[in-house]
């Protein structure tokens, strides 16, 4: 089967039906696949592109695994989103004037200076 975002799950649910399973990644499947994008073509590509010796598999990941995954993905998420919201931060109050040293251990001071709206307004 084509390694996508539920692959994982149906591989092992059909290990469990006591069938053999094989993960290809999608970027090997594609030089196979036919103009139309349907499912009877793609399963020939897959077809087509397991029968190549050079086509290697992805290995199917246990649940643990995939647990471990999501919450490092989600972690990689929220520190991407804490940084987004901190640069938003300083640069609105630049506009009003406050300036603030860049990096996530200024940003209380940065709170503290623009908790009180007195300093907002000139």
């Amino acid at each position: 089967m084509e390694a996508c975002a539920s692959s994982h799950y149906w591989a092992r649910e059909i290990r469990a039906l006591g069938h053999d399973t094989k993960m290809i990644p999608a970027s090997y499947v594609k030089p196979y696949d036919a103009r139309q994008k349907n499912d009877a073509a793609d399963a020939a590509a897959i077809c087509e592109a397991v029968t190549r010796p050079a086509v290697r598999s992805a290995p199917v990941k246990s649940l643990a695994q995939q647990a471990a995954r999501v919450a490092h993905r989600t972690h990689e998420l929220l520190s991407r989103h804490r940084v987004s919201l901190i640069n938003a931060i300083r640069s609105h109050m630049a506009e009003f004037g406050v300036i603030a040293v860049a990096g996530p251990q200024h940003v209380g001071s940065l709170i503290k200076r623009i908790s009180d709206p007195a300093t907002l307004i000139p």
